[in-house]
């Protein structure tokens, strides 16, 4: 039998707990894979309780979660204790967060796990407990890099049935993108997209569309050089080293279907030049993927939702879409191997 997927709870005062439970409700009906919750058991209880669902809840380790999985939620249980009050982000919670986490890994680089399903975590009240790094995935790097003793980049890829897209630059003003923007960022983030599609996604000879920055990608040069300066040289090196890239490619004429046919990733200049396309085609059911990291780590392509945790409207459909992925990403990479 498989090994089961690691699911850390994310913040207990958002929807994770919610939507774990409402997937493992669909297990048979959406044929999901096998996965344990990393969690406080107690506090799911509650929130079971809370949402009126009737969920068996079953303490288990990652070795016997498979079995266990049919008939029972399946709980790898933290060491640190929670508080269950949806919809009111606590800093006493941020060290189980962290732990399910830091668990999470540690069970998928030993084997124990299949890959990993972070549900969603508020910054602040991790901030507030002291956590150092800017978000999920940058500790996620930080933890693959001391297992592997030296660091890993992480990219960021939206998969949805329709579309795959890339932001080059994630999280910053879009005022300070030209400035941070360069030819070797884009070059590194388009062969771990590359190799990724290869190793993960079971596609032997990857197309990448690369988007340019400017409109009309320039207009070569009249709108703005870095198109020609920085976007272009990244794609003529990536064709000389045999990867079918295209571009500066006009961002607005990239995404209709006939377009979306030709490439099997769109790799963008900045975060919602690649999130609004993914996210309009496919807003329940796109997965956010971490790419270049020794496991296979999705999530939701939502957040904690505290206005509507324990109220029985978070819809499970990403977790669910999710859970689907790690399955077949975690599969597609031992027959790499």
């Amino acid at each position: 039998m498989k090994a089961a997927l690691a699911v850390s709870s994310g913040d207990p005062s958002g929807i994770g707990p919610d939507v774990a439970l409402a997937a493992w409700i669909l297990r048979e009906h959406m044929r999901l894979p096998a996965f344990f919750l990393l969690a406080d058991a107690e506090l799911v209880a509650a929130r079971a309780a809370r949402l009126g669902v009737n969920v068996p809840l079953e303490i288990a380790t990652p070795e016997n979660a498979a079995t266990i999985f049919g008939e029972a939620l399946p709980i790898v249980p933290l060491k640190h204790r929670q508080s269950d009050q949806p919809g009111v982000p606590l800093a006493e919670n941020a060290a189980g967060t962290i732990e399910a986490i830091e668990e999470a890994v540690a069970l998928t680089l030993a084997g124990r796990a299949r890959a990993i399903v972070t549900c969603p975590i508020a910054k602040k009240p991790l901030y507030e407990a002291g956590f150092k790094f800017p978000g999920h995935t940058e500790f996620l790097a930080h933890l693959a890099g001391e297992h592997l003793g030296y660091a890993v980049t992480p990219v960021m890829m939206l998969a949805g049935p329709l579309l795959r897209a890339v932001p080059v630059t994630i999280h910053i003003a879009l005022n300070k993108v030209p400035a941070v923007l360069d030819t070797v960022t884009i070059l590194t983030v388009c062969r771990i997209t590359a190799l990724a599609l290869k190793s993960q996604f079971g596609i032997a000879n990857p197309r990448l569309a690369i988007a340019g920055l400017n409109p009309h990608a320039g207009e070569g040069g009249s709108m703005g050089i870095e198109d020609e300066v920085t976007v272009r040289p990244a794609v003529e090196t990536l064709r000389a080293e045999g990867i079918d890239a295209r571009g500066p490619l006009p961002a607005d004429t990239m995404f209709h279907a006939d377009a979306r046919a030709t490439y099997d990733a769109a790799i963008c200049m900045y975060h919602d030049q690649a999130l609004i396309p993914a996210k309009t085609l496919g807003f329940d059911d796109s997965v956010n993927v971490t790419l270049g990291l020794p496991f296979v780590r999705t999530s939701p392509d939502h957040g904690t939702a505290f206005d509507i945790a324990g109220s029985g409207r978070a819809k499970p459909d990403s977790l669910i879409a999710a859970l689907r992925l790690a399955d077949e990403l975690a599969t597609n990479r031992t027959l790499a191997t």
